[in-house]
C-alpha cells in the first residue's frame, strides 16, 4: 500500500507540474484554461485506469493509456531540461523591464528660485499652473537629482512584461510538445517493428575444442499481452528458426496475462526448432500471470522448463551443463518456488562449462559463487526508454550486452517485446545469437 500511495502521489505531482507549464503558464483566465485543466485531469485519471485494469478488460484503454504514459514521461523530461534556460530568460526580461525606455521624452526642466519663505507649497484651488520659467516656492518638494528611474513595481512601470512572459511560456510548451511527440513516435515505430538480430561471440575457458562455435539463440521479454499477440510470437519464432541454432533459450517474461487470455498467442512457440532443444526459465511477470499454469503450458508447447535444475548438453563430442533458476522474485512453493542455486548448480562436475539461464542479471551475484561460466539474462529491456537505463543500472549489474560480475560473464539481451508503453528509445527490440568459443 505504501508503494501504491507513493506512485499515485508521484503521478499527481507530475500532472500538477504539466498543468502549470502547459496550461496555467500559457493561457489567460477563461474558457481555454478551464478546458486545459479538465484535459490534464482526465489524462491523470487515465494512467491508474490503464495500469490497474485487468488484462482481459484493458484493450480499449491500452493504446491511449500507454501512449500518454510515454508522452507524459518525455514531456516531463524536456520541460525539466528547459527549466534553467527558462529561468535565465525570465531574469533577462525582468532586468530589461527595469530600464526606462529611451524613447520616453525627458521631463521639462523647472526653474527654482529662492522665493518667499512664507509662500504656499500648493496653489490655491482653481488656480492655473504657473507658466514655465516661473519661480516655485522654496518649500516645494522635488525628487533628488540622483534618484534615477522609478523603482520596479512603481505605478506606470511594471516589474515584467506579461506579453513576453506568455510568449516565452508558449514557446517552451510548443517545443516540449513537439519534442516529446517526436521521440514517442520514433519509439513506437521501433518497439512495434521487428527485433534486430545481434550476434555475440563469448569465450568460455572450459569449453571443449569440439564444441567451439556452439550457438544459442537467446530471446527474453516477449511480453505477450494487450498490445502484442500471436503475430508477434510468429515473427520471433520465424526469426529464430532461420538461425538454425544448436539451442534456444527463452529467458523469462513471456506473458502479461493468463493462459486463458494468451494461450493462443503463445501457441506458435510449438514451432521452435533447434538441434539440442529449446529451454525456458520463468521471469517475474510469469508470477503475476499464473506461473503454475504457464509452466505447464510452456512444457506442453515443447520447451523444457528449467526450474532450479540443469540439463547436460552432449554435442560434438563434448558436454556442457545448461542450468536454469526461477526468477529471483519468486517466493511461493512448488512450481512457484524461489530461485535455488544449489539445486541447479551444486554437485556437478566442475571441469565442465556451465551456462545459466536466469531472468534477472542480478542473479549473477549468487551464480558466481557456484562457478558459473556464463549467465544469459533479460529483464532490463536495455532500459527501454532513455534515460530509464540510468535508473536500471542502480538495480542491475548489467543493463545490456556483455559484462562480468564477480568473475562470471553475463550477457543481457534487450528483449523482443516491451512492457507498458509500446515505446523503445535507445534500446531496440532484440534477438541474440550467442556463439560460444573455446580458448
Amino acid at each position: 500500500m505504501i508503494f501504491i500511495g507513493f506512485v499515485l502521489l508521484t503521478l499527481v505531482l507530475i500532472h500538477l507540474y504539466l498543468w502549470k507549464r502547459l496550461v496555467l503558464d500559457t493561457t489567460l483566465p477563461g474558457r481555454r484554461r478551464r478546458i486545459g485543466g479538465i484535459v490534464v485531469l482526465l489524462l491523470a485519471l487515465l494512467v491508474p485506469a490503464t495500469m490497474g485494469t485487468s488484462r482481459a478488460d484493458i484493450h480499449f484503454l491500452a493504446w491511449p493509456g500507454f501512449i500518454w504514459i510515454a508522452l507524459m514521461f518525455y514531456l516531463l523530461v524536456v520541460l525539466l531540461a528547459l527549466e534553467v534556460p527558462m529561468a535565465v530568460a525570465k531574469l533577462v526580461l525582468r532586468r530589461r523591464s527595469r530600464v526606462v525606455d529611451p524613447a520616453t521624452p525627458a521631463p521639462e526642466p523647472v526653474l527654482v528660485a529662492a522665493g518667499d519663505a512664507a509662500g504656499t507649497a500648493e496653489p490655491p484651488a482653481g488656480a492655473t499652473p504657473p507658466p514655465m520659467g516661473t519661480a516655485l516656492p522654496a518649500d516645494t518638494a522635488l525628487p533628488p537629482a540622483d534618484a534615477g528611474p522609478p523603482a520596479a513595481g512603481a505605478v506606470g512601470q511594471p516589474d515584467h512584461d506579461p506579453a513576453r512572459r506568455l510568449l516565452l511560456a508558449r514557446g517552451a510548451a510548443i517545443f516540449a510538445g513537439l519534442t516529446a511527440a517526436g521521440i514517442t513516435g520514433h519509439g513506437v515505430r521501433t518497439a512495434m517493428g521487428p527485433p534486430q538480430l545481434d550476434r555475440v561471440q563469448i569465450t568460455l575457458a572450459k569449453l571443449p575444442r569440439g564444441m567451439d562455435g556452439l550457438r544459442i539463440a537467446t530471446v527474453s521479454d516477449i511480453h505477450l499481452g494487450p498490445l502484442r499477440g500471436r503475430s508477434h510470437t510468429e515473427r520471433i519464432v520465424a526469426m529464430i528458426n532461420r538461425l538454425d541454432a544448436d539451442l534456444v533459450a527463452v529467458v523469462g517474461d513471456l506473458v502479461d496475462g493468463s493462459v486463458a487470455e494468451l494461450g493462443e498467442a503463445a501457441e506458435p512457440l510449438r514451432g521452435l526448432r533447434s538441434r539440442y532443444g529449446s529451454f525456458f526459465v520463468t521471469g517475474n511477470h510469469e508470477y503475476y500471470s499464473g506461473v503454475e499454469e504457464w509452466v505447464r503450458e510452456v512444457d506442453r508447447l515443447g520447451l523444457r522448463v528449467l526450474q532450479n535444475e540443469r540439463q547436460e548438453i552432449h554435442a560434438r563430442g563434448g558436454v556442457l551443463d545448461l542450468a536454469g533458476v526461477n526468477d529471483v522474485s519468486a517466493g511461493g512453493t512448488g512450481l512457484a518456488a524461489p530461485a535455488d542455486y544449489a539445486a541447479a548448480l551444486g554437485d556437478r562436475d566442475p571441469s565442465r562449462p556451465v551456462v545459466l539461464l536466469a531472468h534477472q542479471p542480478v542473479a549473477a551475484h549468487e551464480a558466481a559463487k557456484f562457478g558459473v561460466d556464463l549467465q544469459l539474462s533479460g529483464h532490463t529491456h536495455g532500459g527501454q526508454m532513455v534515460p530509464f537505463n540510468l535508473l536500471v543500472k542502480l538495480q542491475q549489474p548489467v543493463v545490456s550486452g556483455l559484462g562480468e560480475v564477480d568473475g562470471t560473464k553475463v550477457y543481457v539481451t534487450n528483449g523482443a517485446g516491451f512492457w507498458g508503453p509500446p515505446v523503445r528509445v535507445g534500446a531496440p527490440p532484440q534477438v541474440t545469437l550467442v556463439e560460444l568459443r573455446a580458448p
